[in-house]
């Protein structure tokens, strides 16, 4: 939704103008809440349903591979029929979904209305599209960055709510929970979302069609593999955090999201680094420091383990870290996706969102695999590690390419 003169400014509760920041900060914070809330709860749903843990785990591993497939069409099917629509629709499934995970007879019932909740994947999609729509690459990285840090409340307070909810109240307390703000942000998004998208596709087919645009693009490659790895840490936490909190280290439920607070803290003042200073120190560069930060804080904690240092404290101590790094890197490394084809943003944020959160379902699912009795956090560990180093790589060949052939272009 632009003119001549430039973007037409965002008024709040006006649907002829682009959405207001705070309804793109809730949009994107009830996808992160849905994702991490019920994190808590997963002891308690293995006890409920009579399933063991790595089966209930699916609840995060499967629901995130959902999730990826699901951006590979919400991507070009709102380049062909607009943003409005497309959120619209798959909020509307999302609440539906949530009713029926909340009266599921059966751990396999309620799963499959876990990932039919995945429709509000759209909103970590379509955030990303919206923003580049109404500002040019630089500048959305700026935007991005203030927009996820907004969405950093969500995941900071969520599984402390989701543990307090689950110890006094039970699992469905949660979902209840989930459902009433769901409900919140769809009325928001009816009276708010007004259409960014003014040059939609001429037929759906073509989005699929122009994907090899995309996949000729080695910056494209380089954005898209940094935001995969720099987030993979955090996925591979979601799949093995609760075991390792509760397991291992003796953590109740309230206290796992009480703890977990910290990661989303440092998150958000990544995203406040990055919000405020993107545009003057370059996205490039505040991506490969932000997967620097990740890797030093997973070592950190890594070292510390090795030598003897093995507590709920200094656990999620280092990981505020490495959430202080991903909070740096991916509002850089999610612009740069988005702007690489600027007439296809839906598509390649669709595709680099599939494959941000498919590779972090695989990692959780690695992860939740992998720990057991005996082997202690390492699994984890040795995961998160190796995850944001090939960041570090990945956000190097962008560097070099930008160094070759400018800064952000069509190559």
């Amino acid at each position: 939704m632009t003119t001549s003169s430039g973007p037409t400014p965002a008024k709040m509760f006006d649907r002829t103008t682009p959405p207001h920041i705070l309804t793109l900060v809730l949009m994107t914070g009830l996808a992160t809440l849905n994702m991490n809330m019920v994190l808590p709860s997963l002891p308690s749903l293995a006890d409920w349903f009579s399933e063991d843990y790595a089966v209930v785990q699916l609840a995060i591993s499967a629901y995130l591979a959902m999730t990826a497939v699901l951006q590979l069409f919400i991507g070009p099917m709102s380049d062909r029929f607009g943003r409005r629509p497309v959120v619209l629709a798959s909020f509307g499934l999302f609440l539906v979904a949530t009713i029926g995970c909340l009266f599921a007879p059966s751990f396999e019932t309620f799963l499959a209305f876990r990932l039919i909740q995945a429709s509000v994947a759209s909103s970590i999609a379509l955030s990303r599209a919206i923003v580049r729509d109404m500002v040019p690459p630089e500048e959305a990285a700026s935007m991005i960055g203030y927009v996820t840090m907004g969405m950093a409340v969500a995941p900071m307070i969520g599984p402390m709510i989701g543990g307090v909810l689950d110890q006094i109240y039970g699992w469905q307390a949660v979902f209840w929970m989930t459902f009433i703000f769901g409900a919140f942000v769809y009325a928001m998004l009816w009276l708010d979302l007004g259409e960014t998208n003014d040059h939609r596709t001429a037929d759906f087919g073509a989005q699929f069609r122009a994907m090899p645009e995309l996949a000729t693009s080695r910056r494209f490659w380089g954005y898209s593999g940094t935001a995969a790895l720099a987030s993979g840490a955090f996925f591979a936490f979601l799949g093995g955090g609760p075991f390792v909190a509760t397991q291992i280290l003796g953590l109740s439920s309230a206290s796992l999201g009480a703890y977990f607070g910290m990661i989303a803290l440092g998150y958000m003042l990544g995203n406040f680094v990055s919000g405020r200073y993107a545009r003057r120190i370059g996205m490039n560069r505040m991506m490969l420091l932000g997967t620097v930060f990740s890797t030093f804080g997973t070592a950190f904690i890594l070292l510390l383990f090795m030598l003897g240092f093995v507590s709920a404290p200094i656990f999620f101590s280092s990981m505020l870290l490495v959430g202080f790094g991903n909070g740096m890197t991916l509002p850089s490394a999610n612009a740069g996706m988005v702007s690489v084809r600027p007439h296809l943003a839906g598509s390649a944020s669709g595709l680099g969102g599939a494959m941000m959160i498919g590779g972090g379902a695989a990692l959780s699912a690695l992860a939740g695999a992998l720990l057991h009795d005996d082997s202690g956090a390492w699994p984890l560990l040795y995961i998160m590690l190796a995850s944001t180093f090939l960041a570090i790589l990945c956000a190097l060949d962008v560097a070099r390419t930008a160094k070759r052939k400018g800064e952000l272009g069509i190559q």
